[in-house]
């Protein structure tokens, strides 16, 4: 494509480059978001100008206007090359948000080419949606034996009454099962992988080789089933485009695990979290069996992805009290898009029977979660809390919930531990897995455990 050009903007309303701009990630905002978010909005309206290490964006807070760049996909563009500091070589060579931006996958594609990435990913993920099919019905026993495992293990490690950390031994573990099992990987997938998305979508400073490395891995297996093919989501998307080579595939694969294991996986926490410290609604449609609205109502609390992923303006637009120029860069907030609609009047959505399908945690507009892979991520998180609150008779935090310890980045609010102390309920299963050795010999953890689980004795090659 054209790189598109950027006309001087006329006299009016400030333009960002017009405007100083305030850090977002500070210790203020690490501690207690929400405040940072009211105050941007008192002072600046429904778009704020701030700074994201260093780099000038435009933060959008309001409900209305988050959708309104949700949704307008002409205007509101996700091609990277459509950003005016990126082509003009304003950005910081070394700057960390950038290596994952520049992984030129369906998520960072526009208009035609961003749908047939989209139609081949539906067509992939076809089967495993499907619970009448083999596919689907194997992946959903899968999900619920994985969980039910973890629990046993956990309960081996920590006893039918203790302390466990739902993140490090429950929720981590589970989403690489889940990966390895979707993906076909050959073996068990490593807490590594996970630090890696972490660090790129973190913009941690090893950001770059993190996400290298992470494109690497999934390369390989993209390579490693063009030869051995089988009844996986990385078979089937070969079956689905046998144009894509290792790379472009490996890509796509990138993106997957990075929805599958950070943003599936907040979800989950998020949902055990607003049960466990007591949020009146959330707690009451678990009591009534609705998970799918407990997690609708959690997502509304507490959106898995805060700031959603960067929307470059095509052409100048007014946008709140400000003008857009043609190829600024604009950040839809989630966190703070909810926090608006609870303030402005739809606040009886929260104490409300109806489902709370307002909320911004698979997104809106073309770009939005597409419907096979919103419903399987669904289904896994309905999976991992319902199974959870079945094996345990009591369940409540360690820590006050305003002392647990976050992952504050510019787009995931994650938490980073998940304390609990838990008594059993009668009849759960206690597993006692001897540890194995994991690939290469080097060094002993619960995934090499679960291998027994979920390979039995078998290799796959």
């Amino acid at each position: 494509m054209n790189t598109p050009a950027h006309p001087t903007p006329p006299a009016g309303p400030p333009t960002l480059d017009s405007l100083p701009v305030e850090p977002l990630l500070t210790a203020e905002f690490d501690a207690d978001p929400g405040a940072v978010y009211t105050r941007l909005r008192g002072t600046y309206g429904s778009v704020a100008p701030v700074g994201l290490m260093g780099v000038p964006v435009w933060l959008v807070l309001d409900y209305r206007d988050v959708l309104e760049v949700l949704r307008n996909e002409s205007q509101w563009r996700r091609d990277v090359r459509y950003w005016r500091a990126r082509a003009h070589g304003e950005l910081p060579a070394d700057w960390p948000l950038l290596a994952g931006y520049e992984v030129r996958q369906t998520m960072f594609m526009d208009d035609e080419e961003h749908q047939a990435t989209r139609r081949v990913l539906h067509t992939a993920l076809g089967p495993f949606q499907n619970a009448r099919s083999p596919e689907g019905w194997e992946l959903r026993s899968a999900v619920a034996k994985y969980a039910g495992e973890l629990v046993a293990m956990l309960a081996a490690e920590s006893g039918a009454t203790g302390h466990a950390d739902l993140g490090a031994q429950y929720v981590r573990p589970l989403l690489l099962m889940v990966t390895t099992k979707l993906f076909g990987c050959p073996v068990d997938l490593g807490d590594e992988l996970v630090m890696d998305l972490w660090r790129m979508l973190d913009g941690g400073p090893d950001a770059g080789l993190a996400t290298a490395r992470a494109l690497g891995a999934f390369t390989r297996l993209a390579a490693h089933r063009r030869a051995r093919p089988g009844d996986d989501l990385t078979s089937y998307l070969l079956l689905a485009d046998p144009e894509l080579s290792d790379e472009q595939l490996g890509r796509e694969l990138f993106m997957h695990a990075v929805y599958l294991n950070d943003i599936t996986g907040n979800m989950v926490l998020n949902t055990l979290l607003e049960v466990l410290r007591g949020n009146a609604t959330v707690r009451r449609s678990l009591s009534a069996g609705q998970l799918g609205e407990t997690v609708n109502r959690a997502a509304l609390a507490n959106p898995p992805v805060a700031n959603m992923c960067f929307r470059f303006a095509a052409r100048d637009m007014g946008l709140g009290s400000y003008l857009i120029r043609a190829g600024d860069v604009v950040c839809p907030s989630a966190a703070a898009a909810h926090q608006d609609l609870l303030e402005i009047g739809a606040s009886h959505m929260v104490g409300s029977t109806v489902s709370t399908r307002a909320h911004l945690g698979w997104g809106a507009g073309p770009h939005q979660c597409p419907t096979a892979a919103r419903e399987l991520g669904m289904l896994i998180v309905t999976t991992a809390v319902g199974k959870l609150f079945d094996h345990f008779a009591t369940l409540e935090l360690a820590l006050p919930h305003d002392q647990l310890p976050w992952r504050s980045g510019a787009v995931v609010r994650g938490l980073r531990v998940l304390p609990v102390r838990y008594e059993l309920a009668p009849g759960t299963v206690v597993r006692r897995a001897e540890p194995v050795r994991e690939a290469g010999g080097e060094g002993k953890g619960l995934l090499a455990a679960l291998r027994r689980v979920m390979f039995g004795a078998k290799k796959e090659g």
